[in-house]
């Protein structure tokens, strides 16, 4: 596993996926001055502020110009494909967080939102496979944990619907599906009451059930990889 010397996390203000910005590849990202830092934090709220604002062509351009800088940094790749995700082209985030995992394999976080929109397209293999990936890569991912655990109550749900279509007469899967599809549905909320009432207010009528709580993506960016250190490191 390659070793990576990580850059400061930003500020909390700046928790999630972080841009870069400066020099170029042979460069040695150690280097980095104090100003170079402000540089690279400002880079980085104004690309999340374009995608929270849903400007994804002009985050992404923001992005493709900071990877033209600093191309072995993987944050505004990463940053990209949760852009890419955002806007429907799941494709071309899938892409995205490989070619980041293709240069930093040991980051959990580009292997987890690879597992998200692998389950959004139903390919739950891969899906799986990717989040046991993220497990060993940080074996305190939490998300990580959570989404695999979604992913095989899928896997056990698409098997028993098999059980069921080969076997009208089956009665044990029907009761196991039904168990697996309460476990994924989201809780059910009650309408709050009125803000004012002079009475009491009637039961709390509970809103219809909605499709699966989708699996979580991982918000921030890997913390930020330079080149590879002469000592071996650990993974974070």
């Amino acid at each position: 596993m390659r070793s990576l010397t990580f850059l400061l996390l930003l500020a909390a203000a700046l928790a999630a996926p972080v841009a870069l910005a400066q020099s170029d590849a042979t460069t040695d990202p150690r280097e980095f001055s104090e100003a170079a830092r402000k540089v690279y934090a400002q880079s980085l709220k104004d690309a999340r502020g374009l995608i929270a604002e849903k400007k994804y062509s002009d985050a992404i351009a923001l992005l493709d110009k900071l990877s033209v800088e600093r191309p072995r940094e993987p944050q505004a790749r990463f940053l990209k494909g949760l852009a890419l995700a955002d806007s429907g082209k799941t494709n071309e985030a899938i892409l995205m967080f490989q070619s980041v995992l293709g240069d930093y394999p040991e980051l959990p976080e580009p292997h987890n939102n690879l597992a998200v929109l692998y389950a959004q397209k139903g390919e739950y293999g891969l899906a799986r496979d990717e989040l046991e990936a993220a497990i060993n890569a940080a074996p305190d991912y939490t998300i990580a944990y959570e989404n695999l655990g979604d992913i095989y109550a899928r896997l056990a749900a698409l098997n028993y619907e098999k059980a069921i279509a080969r076997d009208a007469r089956n009665r044990t899967a029907p009761l196991k599906l039904k168990m697996v599809r309460d476990a994924l549905a989201p809780p059910v909320v009650a309408a709050a009451p009125p803000a004012a009432a002079p009475i009491a207010p009637p039961a709390a009528a509970a809103q219809p059930a909605s499709p699966p709580a989708p699996m979580s993506a991982a918000p921030d960016a890997p913390a930020a990889a330079t080149t590879p250190a002469p000592p071996a490191a650990t993974p974070r």
